[in-house]
């Protein structure tokens, strides 16, 4: 049976959303809690029940979703976070992503896709839908050829995926704005990405940058 843990601020909505993961086969609902810092104490204290999955909402008290995922990708590398919001701006998605979330789903999202995300995220590692996909499409449709990255945009790329400007990410490269800029026009042409949250995502893909 694998195991799923909810993490979201709206109870009634976190134990329908439990109803249904228990009505798939082979799943089973562990836990859930409120915020973070509840479902962390949970994980402090539990023995086998520990997860495969947590849904996790972005926007709650006490400890939201984005510090709830970094935590769980440090100390918790093994759990797989899949955020479950209403949340759909490009800047609220990235920041899950580069968080460590392996998928990203509306609340609204079908049943059916629901269970699909799941067994990916277990099977495959990561799953996006509805508004990420349009955003892993960039990632899919690159050159057929291999695309050969330079040792300094590969640096660019790791830097890129952290919460640093590129004014900042100059900074750390002891590199002007202009030749950083540069370096985003270079790499997003030659990965026929459009915005940062897609380099994101091809970084993690291809192990460049791990969360």
């Amino acid at each position: 049976m694998y195991k799923v843990a909810l993490v979201d601020d709206h109870t009634l909505l976190s134990e329908a959303i439990g109803g249904l993961v228990r009505q798939f086969i082979n799943f089973e609902v562990v836990n859930i809690s409120v915020n973070g810092k509840e479902f962390i104490n949970y994980l402090e204290t539990a023995n086998s029940d520990k997860p495969d999955v947590v849904l996790m909402d972005v926007k709650m008290p006490v400890m939201g979703g984005v510090e709830t995922t970094k935590y769980l990708s440090k100390y918790y590398p093994d759990i797989k976070v899949l955020a479950l919001s209403v949340e759909e701006e490009e800047g609220v998605v990235m920041q899950m992503i580069r968080s460590g979330a392996k998928g990203y789903l509306l609340k609204d999202t079908r049943k059916s896709i629901l269970e699909q995300a799941l067994l990916e995220v277990i099977n495959y590692g990561f799953y996006y839908t509805n508004t990420v996909e349009r955003i892993v499409k960039q990632t899919e449709n690159l050159y057929e050829e291999e695309v050969v990255l330079k040792d300094r945009e590969i640096e660019f790329i790791k830097h890129a995926c952290t919460e640093m400007t590129y004014k900042q990410i100059a900074e750390k490269m002891f590199l002007s704005p202009k030749t950083i800029e540069g370096y985003r026009e270079s790499v997003f042409q030659k990965l026929g990405l459009k915005n940062r949250t897609g380099l994101v995502i091809y970084a993690i893909k291809n192990n460049i940058f791990t969360p």
